[in-house]
């Protein structure tokens, strides 16, 4: 395996790593910047507030994406397998 050849499965890996984790980080992201603002806005500062949701929509985000991620790590891995059977 060349260099070039390496860089492009490491590449690959990359952006698969970003296809799967990328929506559900966004998500939680985005729920973790409202309850922020909603914090600041009431001003309550009560640090479960902040963790028990995220968590909630993380699991049920998790629910739904899971088939999406599923299908960006098989596809990933059916390209490497690929790459193994081919010599290179």
């Amino acid at each position: 395996m060349t260099g070039g050849e390496l860089i492009d499965v490491a590449r690959d890996g990359l952006v698969t790593y970003a296809r799967a984790a990328g929506p559900l980080m966004i998500i939680v992201l985005m729920v973790g910047v409202l309850i922020s603002f909603l914090q600041a806005v009431t001003q309550i500062q009560e640090q479960t507030l902040t963790f028990v949701p995220k968590m909630v929509l993380a699991g049920l985000s998790l629910f739904f994406l899971l088939p999406y991620m599923g299908d960006a790590l098989s596809g990933f891995m059916a390209r490497l397998a690929f790459r193994i059977v081919q010599g290179g």
